[in-house]
């Protein structure tokens, strides 16, 4: 392969920062900028030598790339963007390099859906890895059995986040659709980003589409506690494997037991004991995940014990329920839960683990699903399940009306009315000024944002050091 000098235009994106360090693993040269800077990526950047821009200025490309990534937050008016378009430089997605570069000749391994995403592709990566089949993946975090997002290897597997958020603006489709899927984990769907998707039927025929790609030689493994799967399922061309709690699926998990530090199930196929399990992951959306990646291994023909002992040893991603530390028998947890079926199940998820203990949400609305009024009623249930919950400012008020964003004050006030200690406090600053003074010794602070959310958790547990 011809070494390239790639310029990535918003490189500090998970998937975009973990494309420079694949393309740098390849051999090629690797720049990049970003007005928003900010670990975890940040610092995997400065870990591979990648010399990052902070802003977006046509001098950045002074060096002539021979190929310009444009992210998927980009947008008309961006100073590079202009330049590439006005020099008539050649540009592409994050999405379709991965597909040209890396996953074309592999089998692809797709984990998809509405939630879990994450979680589920850096399980399914550990088990191949523990299976002996060395994968390369890519990962919407980093892994932390792997310390990494991606890894580059000469495998013949690639697993992979599929991401349903649009690939550029010059491509407003999934990026999953550039994924050459052969094995899909589908866990769920629902109704999502309604910044590019205006209704759950465009949400749906995203899913099929994704679907209708799967070669008749690969697999889906579909998540049959989710009725909007089982709905789109049957559109498989492949041969069909379903997972999930509820009656109907093939693959079951039953006799659960969340008590301690490890979750323990069985797994039943077509009724039939297959075989028990324990993970160190709580909630019963991630027993859900687990059982996709058990389908999804047998499918491949993977050692059942390596599959075992890697969901033993699992450790998780950073930022989902991960505990960034414990002060005066506090523990502050980070979650990058945005959407109302995430802050709810990572809440449930929560008590199961910290049984007894009192639970305090602090959310901050910062994606489009998360400002937006549709989904106000659906976040008020969602930390309803918390003891105490703390609701911060919009993070761009500018962007909606009245009509269109939540409203804070009226989500505080029902939540009153349902039991639950609720406060609507705008800046970093203040939360951690009101909060840290309130908190009790063994108290469990779960904080959820898609973002930085200007750094609270350090700012959280320096306020609680003695």
């Amino acid at each position: 392969m011809d070494k390239k000098h790639y310029h990535l235009i918003g490189i500090c994106g998970t998937a975009m920062a973990s494309l420079a360090g694949m393309l740098k693993a390849q051999g090629h040269t690797v720049t990049g900028s970003d007005e928003n800077v900010y670990p975890p990526m940040s610092t995997e950047l400065e870990r591979l030598r990648i010399r990052v821009a902070e802003g977006f200025r046509p001098e950045n490309l002074n060096r002539r790339p021979d190929i310009v990534v444009v992210g998927n937050a980009i947008t008309r008016g961006n100073p590079e963007l202009e330049f590439v378009l006005n020099e008539k430089m050649l540009y592409t997605s994050m999405s379709a390099v991965v597909k040209e570069n890396f996953i074309r000749s592999r089998h692809s391994v797709v984990v998809a859906g509405t939630h879990g995403k994450t979680t589920t592709t850096s399980l399914m990566a550990w088990a191949m890895e523990r299976a002996g089949l060395d994968p390369s993946f890519l990962i919407g975090g980093v892994a932390e059995n792997f310390e990494s997002s991606f890894r580059v290897t000469d495998s013949p597997y690639f697993v992979i986040e599929g991401d349903e958020y649009d690939t550029a603006y010059f491509d407003k489709g999934p990026k999953f659709m550039h994924y050459l899927p052969d094995t899909v984990i589908l866990n769920n769907v629902e109704f999502d980003h309604a910044d590019i998707y205006r209704d759950l039927e465009a949400v749906k025929f995203a899913f099929s589409r994704l679907i209708n790609l799967i070669p008749t030689s690969g697999a889906l493994i579909a998540g049959w506690d989710s009725p909007i799967v089982r709905e789109l399922a049957p559109r498989a061309f492949c041969r069909l494997e379903t997972f999930g709690i509820e009656e109907g699926a093939r693959w079951r998990a039953s006799d659960i037991d969340f008590a301690g530090d490890m979750t323990s199930f069985a797994v039943k196929f077509e009724g039939r004991e297959f075989g028990r399990y324990r993970t160190p992951l709580a909630g019963l959306f991630n027993l859900r995940n687990c059982l996709g990646v058990i389908a999804a291994c047998e499918s491949l023909g993977l050692d059942r014990k390596m599959v075992s002992c890697a969901l033993t040893e699992f450790k998780s991603v950073k930022r989902r329920m991960q505990v960034r530390g414990t002060k005066r028998g506090v523990t502050v947890i980070d979650d990058f839960a945005h959407h109302p079926t995430a802050v709810r199940e990572t809440l449930l998820a929560a008590r199961q683990k910290y049984a007894g203990r009192r639970i305090v949400a602090v959310f901050e609305p910062r994606s489009y699903t998360a400002q937006r009024k549709d989904f106000q009623k659906a976040f008020e249930d969602g930390l309803a399940v918390a003891d105490e919950a703390i609701i911060a400012g919009l993070f761009h008020p500018e962007r909606y009306t009245s009509d269109t964003a939540i409203a804070p004050e009226e989500m505080i006030l029902s939540l009153r009315e349902r039991g639950v200690e609720a406060y609507f406090i705008k800046s970093v600053d203040e939360i951690v000024a009101f909060l840290a003074p309130r908190l009790k010794e063994g108290d469990v602070v779960v904080i959820m944002s898609n973002g930085s959310f200007g750094q609270i958790h350090d700012k959280l547990l320096g306020a609680l050091a003695p």
